[in-house]
């Protein structure tokens, strides 16, 4: 028997909007669920190529932005916003049902950035070349492999 008063404590997450990703897609899971199986499946491979040289495994998020916010669109529906970089880029989250939440937000380390001026991001644009499609369903075969049946 559990102990009386016994509280149950919550994982924490270093990604942008953790606290408040509580909707579930199709099989239950939430963004915090998606992001435990995508944090096996990010690698070298799924990074932007003019970023791969600097992916590491301690900062595995580096340069999956795009392809995990349009992933993670398919999951949950909503829309896919950029924040602008200041280099011409935009670094992608998502927002669903209200929630808004940055899977790979923690690829900045203590940098916060500002998710009030943003950009709706297009998936024709993002897909547009061939890298990226490639990138995009390496990473979505690998997810939904893990996802339960």
């Amino acid at each position: 028997m559990e102990a009386e008063g016994k509280e149950e404590t919550m994982k924490t997450y270093r990604f942008y909007g953790w606290e408040t990703a509580d909707i579930t897609e199709a099989h239950g899971l939430t963004p915090r669920d998606i992001y435990d199986l995508l944090s096996g499946i990010w690698c070298a491979e799924t990074c932007a190529p003019r970023m791969r040289q600097n992916w590491t495994e301690e900062n595995r998020t580096l340069g999956q932005c795009s392809i995990t916010a349009f992933l993670l669109q398919d999951l949950f529906g909503g829309k896919v916003y950029g924040v602008p970089l200041g280099d011409g880029n935009f670094h992608c989250f998502n927002v669903a049902d209200g929630c808004v939440f940055d899977l790979t937000s923690e690829q900045f380390g203590d940098t916060v950035l500002d998710y009030t001026l943003v950009y709706e991001q297009s998936r024709e644009n993002h897909f547009a070349k061939a890298e990226k499609q490639a990138r995009y369903a390496l990473l979505r075969q690998r997810l939904l492999a893990r996802l339960p049946s």
